[in-house]
């Protein structure tokens, strides 16, 4: 759920609430147990959304961190093949010249 999906829901919440003690047949204790459920229902709700957030949060820390892994190791690979592709180039002239 997104950022807009909570603010509607806790102002789903927030209305219900409030209809349900303008309406409420039942007496002022029942109508507080009744609430005190809802609220409870919503911290659940809010406790379990934020577990399932902090997870994809870590799903895509880690695919960022193995995306930079990856990145590194081919800058790596692209670096030594520079440095071999110049040794082959340079090299050779460097001892040809040494010879003459």
């Amino acid at each position: 759920m997104d950022r807009d999906g909570l603010i509607n829901f806790l102002l789903g919440l927030g209305v219900g609430i409030g209809v349900g003690i303008l309406f409420a047949p039942k007496s002022g204790d029942e109508t507080r147990g009744y609430i005190k459920s809802k609220a409870n229902e919503g911290t659940d709700y809010l406790k379990k959304a934020g577990s399932d957030w902090k997870g994809t949060a870590d799903d895509l820390i880690e695919k960022g961190k193995s995306a930079i892994n990856r990145q590194k190791d081919t800058l790596n690979d692209a670096v030594e093949a520079g440095k071999q592709a110049y040794r082959e180039r340079v090299e050779p002239k460097v001892a040809e010249h040494v010879t003459s």
